[in-house]
């Protein structure tokens, strides 16, 4: 059957499902299989569909009925990372570190807004004109940030990042080779003694998937607690773990709670260890305040292009968040951060762990840092970066390693 007259059947049999299904019960997903089922076979009777036509047509009313439509297949694809929806008609994808078109597109806006709205209420979100740009996440924890006209000139936008079912381990990460064995047997160390450590990057340099790798060091009898704006983060080994979520004003009234409340909250908790998913603004300060008050072993994320601007950056959301001088503020920082990890993905899509600097203290009114390993680039080999990774430097600080008595060769 012609790609036309397929596309008007299916339209046909989807509008008369929809005209016969009782939305005042509940419906569940055999009857509206039932229902389709019935007529595919009318129209099978009366057209010319082939049995393959049949199935594929089943499985695309489905999932434009009880699921995410077009979105659907692309999302149960492990090989899409990202998957980006610039109105009805415009669908790209990310895979294998390429972005491509694909030629899937939503039957209209309307449509596409029905997905947008099925996707926001399932967790407890909001978007519309007033509030047109929202954080989501689906059920599998893939991230959705959602833009809504007026602010989205051709949209609705949805960009949805992909992440595995089974979470990348550091094993993996030296599998890709994105980081050497003797870079990951001093995180081990580290992370095991109790080190406050950053990690920096840019976006889709992987912070958040290195942080989850990071997490496998943290000693299973720990107490840990997670905070994120939408809950990524796949932490197994931890019995003890308490994972809060931020949430955003609703139409039913709730107040919304930040980052910011639940840092507070969380430090009321007894935790050994607070895990923050990103930092993005003032409550800088509160995750510098925690590093700071004897929960050793802090882990968390931000955006920068080093290590050095992320120190910057923090500064800035400090200062976002409360009016300190300048100096007291480098000060907070060079006593909570002990290291700063900083990841890229190079020009051939690969991410790499770049540079590792320890924050040695003040000097001069400035944060002085050290830098401990780095990724220098040596060639280009068929497309690929080729490069080997220099020790720099010598941890300064091993007071913690001492006191936690963990012997670390390798740092």
């Amino acid at each position: 059957m012609r790609e036309q007259d397929y596309a008007l059947v299916r339209d046909g049999i989807h509008g008369a499902i929809m005209r016969g299904i009782d939305f005042s019960r509940s419906v569940e997903d055999e009857e509206v299989l039932g229902l389709i089922d019935e007529e595919i076979i009318r129209a099978k009777r009366e057209g010319e569909l082939s049995l393959d036509e049949m199935k594929q047509m089943r499985m695309e009313l489905f999932n434009a009925i009880r699921r995410l439509d077009v979105l659907q297949e692309l999302i149960e694809d492990s090989t899409v990372t990202e998957i980006m929806i610039n109105g009805p008609d415009h669908i790209f994808i990310e895979r294998a570190g390429k972005i491509q078109r694909t030629d899937r597109t939503f039957v209209s806006k309307e449509k596409l807004e029905d997905v947008v709205q099925q996707i926001v209420s399932a967790c407890n979100r909001v978007v519309n004109e007033s509030t047109p740009i929202v954080d989501a996440r689906l059920a599998n924890g893939d991230r959705v940030n959602v833009v809504l006209p007026p602010v989205a000139l051709n949209g609705p936008i949805v960009t949805i990042r992909r992440f595995p079912e089974k979470p990348i381990r550091m094993e993996d990460l030296l599998g890709f080779g994105s980081i050497p064995e003797n870079i990951a047997a001093f995180l081990s160390c580290i992370v095991r003694a109790g080190y406050n450590i950053f990690i920096s990057g840019g976006t889709g340099s992987g912070k958040t998937t290195f942080l989850n790798a990071l997490s496998e060091y943290i000693p299973a009898e720990e107490r840990v607690i997670t905070i994120e704006d939408n809950a990524e983060l796949q932490i197994r080994h931890i019995e003890n773990l308490v994972r809060l979520e931020a949430r955003n004003a609703n139409v039913e009234g709730c107040r919304p709670i930040s980052i910011r409340d639940l840092i507070r909250s969380a430090l009321r908790m007894r935790p050994d260890r607070v895990i923050v998913g990103e930092v993005r603004g003032s409550e800088a300060i509160d995750m510098v305040q925690a590093m700071n008050t004897g929960h050793d072993g802090s882990l968390s994320t931000g955006h920068a292009n080093s290590a050095q601007d992320m120190l910057a950056r923090l500064e800035t959301m400090i200062l976002m968040g409360m009016d300190l001088p300048l100096p007291a503020i480098r000060g907070q920082l060079a006593s909570a951060i002990d290291v700063i990890i900083h990841l890229g993905r190079l020009r051939d899509r690969t991410r790499k762990l770049l540079e590792i600097c320890e924050v040695t203290g003040m000097e001069d009114g400035r944060i002085v840092t050290a830098p401990l390993f780095r990724f220098r680039e040596k060639e280009e080999r068929d497309g690929k970066i080729i490069g080997i990774w220099e020790q720099t430097g010598k941890l300064i600080s091993r007071d913690k390693l001492a006191m936690a008595g963990v012997d670390c060769p390798w740092g």
